[in-house]
């Protein structure tokens, strides 16, 4: 994990699921994927967007040209783990396609215009995915 995420996740931790700079405000989860090729759990602090009881992640990576590694962690293995606040909550991931993509990403776009931003940095369609709470 790189410094800046270690620092985000230790900040996330301390204050209950807040944090500054970057995120500052913005709702925040930290996603735990399991690894596509090492099976080694990855903890990724991520923005998400509330969905009736769900969680929407994106898969932006600040507009880099390819997805970022836990978008293709949670391709191979969808049963994952989120820590939102205090709570760990158990979660299945499914990517979401079409006009509810769409509508989904232009929502988080609205609210947070970074994404918009991203999404004119590349060339790619930014994958958006749905975490639903798992029995």
């Amino acid at each position: 994990m790189s410094d800046f995420n270690e620092q985000v996740v230790a900040e996330f931790r301390a204050h209950h699921g807040k944090v500054g700079g970057p995120f500052e405000g913005a709702p925040l989860l930290l996603l735990h994927s399991t690894g596509a090729k090492t099976g080694n759990v990855r903890v990724s602090p991520l923005m998400y967007l509330p969905d009736d009881g769900r969680y929407v992640i994106f898969a932006s990576k600040a507009g880099a040209d390819s997805n970022p590694a836990w978008y293709h962690n949670l391709k191979k293995n969808p049963q994952a783990t989120i820590e939102v606040g205090d709570e760990t909550v158990s979660v299945v991931a499914e990517e979401v396609e079409g006009a509810d993509r769409d509508a989904l990403y232009r929502k988080q776009a609205t609210l947070f215009s970074g994404f918009a931003d991203y999404e004119k940095k590349t060339a790619r369609i930014i994958p958006v995915v749905r975490l639903s709470t798992s029995a």
